[in-house]
């Protein structure tokens, strides 16, 4: 299981922009304005030696009453939901009675804390974290989450334990697939989509509890069942609904449950109601599911019943909505019916099999060559930008290392258009593809063209006869 680190502190903090330097994205809002973030927000840490998941919390200060009560709910169970809680406060603005509210909630819920003192950049460390050593939740470590700083050495300490309880790398996971133990495939999507119905259907028995009621499975299930003489693992999930619909406290693990099957599994079926048609929360999750490179089969569930335009409609909602998923696989099912559901497993192979293929170097370097020639990078500053080659550098998702000069100009066009020459001759079909951009060095960056004295003389003589 991924740790879990939830981000708390007063208004005002930096909980938002430490979330952000964490994830390596902008997704939480970052103002300069108190009380800017109410849900919680969740992301995948990229910053520190291991993987995680982080929550952004909304800030607390005490004596919250109304909207700002209900933030207060949210932080505990953020506090319940995670391995480890990060303490913020500042350090410009000094200890605060919100800032011992925060530390006695700490106390109160979290299994551990650690005390980041904000906003330090330019203050000595000794005195900006001195007056916070009484709060009781750590030992406090001084960073700025606007300039980057310490940053690093906070999430070594925080990660350290959880170090050595990691997930195999792919390579493993990969050799056990090949060697007949189960496929590991997890199946996501908003409350009430039918998720639970389609694993029954699949398996062939009532092994899930379906209710009709929004919200019936509460933790990740997981399902082994052998079918063709071949062995998988079906993992139902919680369902990822909005965030501040999410109030029964039996759901608070619901999100972040879903999250770490996700991470576990080697294949997702995304699961969608084709009656309701794509929602912001579906956007959403899709976005996760790449974001973490997982091979993916997208499921229009309850298809049977619509109209003639009605599906239409839902098919031009997924190419409009969904305009980053035309890598994956889609299908129409009826869980309830079992129509096509059969199908399912299959592309759900061939998704992993994409995910897992190995690239010769040579085949590679003849697509980069060809797509090169059909189409040549664009100039830049009026030199083109080149190409050399080209080496696989990863599976599971599949990655391919491309050399050569000005790479970091290239635009995000011509890349997805090298994307796509590679996933139609490797038939990456249902797998997420990224590419590696290396520059080479300038063998003559940094070195002055001197000329001899005999050299300048030349030259001198040569610049008079031009003159005349």
């Amino acid at each position: 299981m991924l740790p879990v680190i939830a981000l708390i502190g007063r208004p005002n903090v930096g909980k938002s922009t430490l979330f952000n330097r964490l994830t390596r994205s902008r997704d939480a809002l970052v103002a300069d304005y108190p009380g800017l973030t109410r849900d919680r927000q969740y992301g995948f840490g990229k910053l520190g030696p291991i993987p995680y998941l982080v929550i952004d919390t909304g800030g607390v200060a005490g004596g919250e009453v109304g909207i700002r009560e209900l933030m207060v709910e949210q932080t505990e169970r953020a506090l319940r939901e995670a391995d480890v809680a990060i303490v913020m406060v500042d350090g410009r603005s000094g200890l605060t009675a919100a800032d011992e509210h925060v530390a006695e909630l700490a106390r109160r819920h979290a299994k551990s804390s650690w005390l980041a003192v904000n906003k330090a950049e330019g203050l000595d460390s000794a005195i900006a974290c001195g007056e916070f050593h009484g709060l009781g939740v750590g030992e406090p470590v001084a960073i700025s989450a606007a300039h980057g700083e310490h940053i690093g050495t906070l999430m070594d300490e925080v990660l350290a334990p959880f170090a050595t309880d990691q997930p195999r790398d792919a390579a493993a996971e990969e050799s056990e697939t090949d060697a007949g133990v189960a496929l590991r495939i997890a199946v996501v999507g908003r409350p009430n989509v039918g998720k639970s119905t389609l694993i029954n259907r699949l398996v062939g028995e009532q092994r899930l509890v379906v209710f009709e009621e929004p919200g019936t499975t509460r933790d990740s299930v997981a399902v082994p069942f052998e079918r063709d003489g071949k062995n998988y693992v079906l993992i139902d999930t919680a369902g990822v609904r909005r965030k501040a619909k999410v109030h029964e406290t039996v759901e608070k693990f619901s999100v972040i449950k879903a999250l770490q099957a996700m991470e576990r599994a080697q294949v997702v079926i995304a699961v969608l109601d084709a009656q309701e048609g794509v929602t912001e929360q579906d956007v959403s999750l899709m976005g996760l599911i790449v974001e973490r490179g997982r091979a993916l089969v997208v499921v229009a569930n309850k298809w049977d019943g619509l109209s003639r335009d009605q599906k239409r409609h839902v098919r031009d909602e997924l190419d409009r909505r969904l305009p980053f998923l035309g890598f994956a696989e889609r299908m129409t099912i009826s869980a309830l019916h079992g129509t096509a559901v059969g199908d399912l497993l299959p592309a759900a192979e061939r998704a992993y099999k994409a995910a897992t293929r190995d690239m010769s170097t040579t085949e590679l370097n003849k697509v980069l060559e060809e797509a090169v020639i059909a189409h040549p990078p664009p100039l830049v500053r009026g030199r083109r930008i080149r190409l050399r080659y080209a080496h696989q550098g990863g599976r599971n998702p599949p990655v391919i290392v491309i050399h050569g000069n000005q790479t970091e100009r290239l635009p995000e066009a011509y890349r997805r258009y090298l994307i796509n020459r590679f996933r139609k001759v490797f038939r990456l079909k249902g797998t997420p593809v990224r590419l590696s951009f290396k520059t080479s060095e300038n063998p003559y960056k940094g070195r002055r063209n001197k000329l001899t004295p005999r050299q300048q003389r030349k030259r001198k003589r040569l610049m008079k006869h031009v003159k005349r």
